[in-house]
């Protein structure tokens, strides 16, 4: 870190740039974070033309493209930085890096900067394709898609340096977030909206960590949203939000276990 780098911000970016650097000789991440979010949805398309989505006041549009970006969160944010934290981690660069006057939050902000970048630009991309390519109307809320993005950036950020926590190493980093995975594309409402979920089964999912960023980004894009149920879509959100920053503070480990 050089001595001109004396600000929070200065010492982000520099940070950030050594980053995006390490991040693009990892071909494997980059290519599942690129490929991957734009792959999965086409998949799961015969799937969801099989719903009973008129009856819920969705269209076929309007979930692929809130699929598209959950799968965005899912893999370009969550997934590629539970490897950046446990690679850096292994290899004693956050170790290093808490030797100088970098902060632990400037540190796992500066590393989680790139992915979230990736992430931004990608659910960008895949708004516009939708609208263009699969039919998707133009959202009638778009400051509720952008809350929901943004919500969602941040709780996978925060998440991923949680499960880094709990991963020993870089190839069991993929199995340690392979729960999170799962269960938000089920149940957050990626692949299955969770309006056309049985009452019961959809009041438990929407107490999952990325539920109520994808409610808010799909109730962006149809408009249905009140402001009740957007306060009541955030406030499990910043509980999540909450219990990740403390248990990062509790649990993240900063060097490998001997």
């Amino acid at each position: 870190m050089s001595s001109a780098a004396t600000t929070p911000t200065a010492r982000l970016g520099v940070l950030a740039r050594a980053e995006l650097t390490l991040l693009g000789r990892n071909k494997g991440v980059v290519t599942t974070a690129v490929l991957v979010p734009v792959a999965l949805p086409f998949s799961v398309r015969p799937a969801v033309e099989q719903m009973n989505l008129k009856g819920a006041g969705l269209t076929v549009g309007t979930v692929m493209v809130t699929a598209a970006i959950g799968f965005s969160l899912l893999f370009a944010v969550y997934m590629a930085l539970v490897s950046v934290y446990v690679a850096r981690r292994e290899e004693l660069v956050l170790k290093r890096l808490r030797t100088g006057e970098l902060t632990d939050w400037e540190i796992l902000t500066g590393a989680a900067l790139p992915a979230v970048c990736v992430g931004v630009v990608q659910s960008l991309l895949l708004a516009v394709c939708s609208v263009a390519f699969l039919n998707a109307e133009a959202p009638r809320a778009p400051h509720l898609v952008v809350l929901g993005v943004l919500l969602g950036l941040v709780l996978c950020a925060a998440l991923a340096a949680l499960t880094a926590s709990f991963s020993r190493t870089v190839e069991s980093a993929q199995v340690t977030g392979l729960p999170m995975l799962f269960v938000s594309m089920v149940g957050s409402g990626i692949t299955i909206p969770s309006d056309v979920l049985p009452h019961r089964i959809a009041s438990v999912c929407a107490l999952l960590p990325l539920s109520p960023a994808i409610r808010l980004i799909r109730g962006g894009w149809t408009g249905t949203l009140s402001v009740p149920e957007v306060l009541t879509a955030l406030m499990p959100a910043m509980a999540w939000a909450l219990a990740a920053v403390f248990a990062v503070r509790r649990w993240f480990r900063w060097e490998p276990r001997q």
